[in-house]
């Protein structure tokens, strides 16, 4: 999980850099989906972590939806997610979730969840299931899933990769020498290790996201990039890391607009199919395109 989640209280910390600032979403089709979700209590994770895309995306129809609850088994520095004990699996959410797409008449529909360590399967079965009822019930919409690690489990890997959403996703978040700091039960190449087995045991599309401002080095990033390029991953998302609460991580730089812009050039010119690479770029922003 997740670059998704940002921050609602920032008021007592530096000023956030003008180029953060984000205008409020409008739009007839962003009020049309705002009242759906409020109508039928609809779960998008674009409204519970007051992403700063949610007018653009929504405008384009795309959403994002978590599964398996709201509560994770870790509890990584950035990430605004609570942790603690999960409630039992809702073997109904497949059905949600696909209703929830129908309803909003979602073309592009991205998929994450909590990490699930306390499960035997870490939710697996959970998120074939939730793709095949997508599947049913919306035939003509694509499908990203942002997936935790599984702990590196080829068997569990193997079940999303038969369910065969078009984009499989595995974010890194951070350079390796931050990943124990910032991801505290997650292993930087354990994290590469997945998004390398998944193109090569048949994943037509692949994907990773990083944010920024943790206290990386430019070197360090350049170096990620490469990485990453050796798994053969397709698509790369790169932002700005924002601080959910007090208790998380401070900000310890605003990178600017030049720099995610050389960042992004570096990435065309290794190869990547898709290089998202500015301040307010989160893992799902412009996914629609990322198919392709």
């Amino acid at each position: 999980m997740s670059v998704e989640i940002a921050s609602k209280n920032n008021t007592s910390r530096a000023p956030k850099p003008k180029w953060l600032r984000v205008k409020l979403p409008t739009g007839k089709k962003y009020t049309e989906l705002r009242g759906l979700v409020d109508k039928y209590k609809l779960n998008t994770i674009c409204t519970s972590g007051s992403c700063p895309n949610m007018g653009e995306c929504w405008g384009e129809g795309t959403a994002t939806f978590m599964i398996l609850g709201n509560i994770c088994t870790r509890s990584c520095g950035f990430c605004g997610v609570k942790t603690g004990r999960p409630e039992t699996v809702d073997w109904d959410e497949p059905e949600k979730v696909a209703r929830s797409i129908k309803i909003m008449n979602i073309k592009h529909a991205v998929l994450t969840s909590v990490d699930r360590d306390d499960l035997k399967d870490m939710g697996s079965i959970m998120w074939s299931e939730t793709i095949k009822a997508v599947r049913r019930m919306n035939p003509k919409t694509t499908m990203e899933t942002l997936i935790p690690d599984f702990q590196g489990i080829e068997n569990h890997l193997d079940r999303l990769i038969k369910a065969s959403p078009e984009v499989i996703s595995h974010n890194m978040e951070t350079v390796r020498r931050l990943t124990r700091e910032v991801r505290i039960q997650a292993k930087y190449d354990r994290s590469l290790n997945v998004l390398k087995y998944l193109k090569n045991a048949g994943q037509r599309r692949t994907k990773t996201g990083l944010m920024l401002g943790l206290g990386e080095t430019r070197e360090e990033v350049i170096e990620t990039l490469h990485d990453l390029k050796s798994a053969s991953v397709d698509v790369v998302t790169i932002g700005q890391y924002l601080q959910p609460s007090k208790r998380h991580l401070p900000v310890k730089q605003f990178i600017t607009p030049d720099q995610f812009e050389e960042y992004r050039e570096i990435g065309l010119n290794l190869g990547f199919r898709h290089v998202e690479s500015s301040a307010l770029v989160r893992s799902s922003y412009k996914a629609q395109k990322h198919i392709h």
